[in-house]
């Protein structure tokens, strides 16, 4: 390990990959900032810049993004009350209420130490914890893999949020959309209607671009005049020594939590936020104060989202299934680069994961560094008119889909995925289910046709052998997890009405 660090860190050395760092982490910061551009789009924006690049140039750039997003989503929530992406809706509650106070360089020094905390801390988990995990993966076979992406899939229930029935709704669509091609085994054309662009099937980077990204620049249309004013003025951001002490304790509890959160398939980093800042608040001494604009508060939700990031590409690494929506699309970018995340990536390309490893930890240092020196300019980003930012992304959208394979249809396809995924959004309908399903449909339909020509036919092999076996049973028990839980807390709510009436 510690030769392949060393591998690493002198890879991760080089002009080019600190360039592409900085950038990934500048660019991350300012699409996090904007109320509405969440991490996920920007990674989806941004992903055909990487084509063109080498594998640790264009991972790392994207890593960059993916930390430096989650970060900046903090400057929108301090400042406006606005979280700039859902992992820090938490980072509000408090940060704005200690920039009302006129400590908005405060609230902000507090939220970028906590951040690269957290992430520091989940990075160094993600190298002791990763290779472990890969050690069991190397015993898969196929039954394994197809256990392992129904596995993948059955984490479209957690990822749909309150929304679970159009969760799965939306990942069987995306499970029809795999389908189109040309079979692996027979050779048959399935619903290619005769055209050729169709025979590979649908590439799924048009379509994540038009889903996370034109989708949302349809959405800005609608207030394309708006334009947001800060009132707070961001004057010192380096944090005290009496902040530091304060916020430590704090910071390493919750960059634990977000990290093992972030490693469970489809949390995310708004559940691992809100559940450190309840965490803070039940060890602290002074619980009532939370709400009300104090240190703990800010930095526990922070650590807490940023610890997720190195969390959520522990199962991306190890075992080819993204720990959220994000990684989903870092799954997208690992195969476009020649590379299937699994086991197998750690025994044929491992001098590759360890130069990501230490490039992800460069990453969360260049968030330190810019989130104090850049502050200032980042939160004059916030600022940009719709009128303006609208049209640059649908300009980025359009190249992007065209540079995959310098070809008209798939800008087509992203135009098309970009209203369906605008008319998802006004349904509520989460986009995360088709893009698993549209990565891991293929995956579990190749295994299991392995499997069955493994066995002669026989599909109890995916029973009789252990770790397929137990993984099909934790597929089951998390597919219909929030589904028991909808159904529990309906009946306590139809229990509590019950008493209230007799109550009364």
């Amino acid at each position: 390990m510690l030769e392949l660090l060393g591998h690493g860190l002198a890879a991760v050395m080089s002009f080019k990959i600190l360039f592409m760092i900085a950038c990934g982490v500048a660019a991350g910061i300012a699409i996090g900032a904007l109320p509405g551009l969440t991490a996920t789009m920007g990674v989806a924006l941004l992903l055909p810049l990487t084509f063109g690049m080498d594998a640790e140039s264009g991972i790392l750039l994207l890593l960059g993004i993916y930390a430096g997003a989650i970060y900046g989503g903090s400057i929108s929530a301090i400042l406006l009350k606005t979280p700039g992406t859902p992992a820090a809706a938490a980072t509000a509650l408090d940060g704005f209420e200690m920039s009302k106070r006129g400590e908005a360089g405060r609230a902000l020094g507090i939220s970028t130490v906590s951040s690269y905390i957290g992430g520091t801390l989940s990075v160094i988990l993600l190298i002791l914890i990763s290779p472990q995990l890969a050690k069991i993966g190397l015993k898969f076979s196929a039954p394994e893999y197809f256990a392992l992406a129904v596995f993948g899939l059955s984490i479209i229930a957690s990822v749909s949020g309150k929304q679970v029935l159009k969760g799965i709704i939306a990942g069987v669509v995306g499970l029809l959309v795999s389908t189109v091609g040309i079979d692996i085994v027979t050779g048959y054309q399935r619903f290619t209607f005769g055209n050729i662009n169709l025979f590979n099937g649908f590439s799924f980077i048009p379509v994540m671009i038009g889903l996370f990204a034109l989708s949302q620049s349809f959405i800005s249309l609608e207030d394309m005049m708006k334009k947001i004013s800060i009132k707070q003025t961001v004057s010192r951001v380096l944090p005290t020594w009496a902040d530091l002490k304060t916020i430590l304790p704090t910071t390493i509890r919750s960059g634990l939590i977000g990290t093992f959160i972030g490693i469970i398939p489809g949390a995310g980093g708004d559940i691992g936020a809100f559940v450190a800042y309840n965490e803070a608040k039940r060890f602290s001494k002074h619980p009532e104060k939370f709400g009300t604009g104090i240190p703990e508060a800010i930095a526990a939700p922070e650590s807490a989202n940023n610890g997720v990031t190195g969390g959520a590409v522990v199962p991306l690494l190890t075992l080819g299934i993204p720990g959220d929506a994000t990684t989903a699309i870092m799954l997208g970018a690992l195969i476009m680069q020649g590379l299937q995340p699994g086991p197998l990536l750690f025994r044929d390309h491992g001098p590759l994961v360890y130069t990501i490893f230490v490039g992800f930890l460069v990453a969360n240092l260049f968030m330190l560094i810019l989130g104090f020196v850049g502050i200032k300019w980042f939160t004059k980003i916030i600022a940009i008119p719709s009128y303006i930012l609208t049209p640059v992304i649908f300009v980025l959208c359009i190249v992007g889909a065209y540079a995959i394979n310098n070809n008209f249809f798939d800008v087509i396809v992203m135009f098309v995925s970009g209203i369906i995924g605008y008319i998802m959004q006004k349904l509520e309908f989460p986009a995360s289910p088709i893009v698993l399903a549209l990565i891991l449909g293929p995956m579990a339909e190749r295994e299991l046709r392995k499997s069955l020509m493994m066995s002669g036919g026989e599909a109890s092999v995916l029973f009789m052998r252990p770790i397929s076996a137990a993984l099909l049973i934790i597929a089951i028990i998390t597919f219909f997890m929030p589904i028991i839980k909808i159904l529990i807390a309906q009946m306590r709510q139809r229990g509590r009405n019950i008493s209230d009436s007799n109550n009364s």
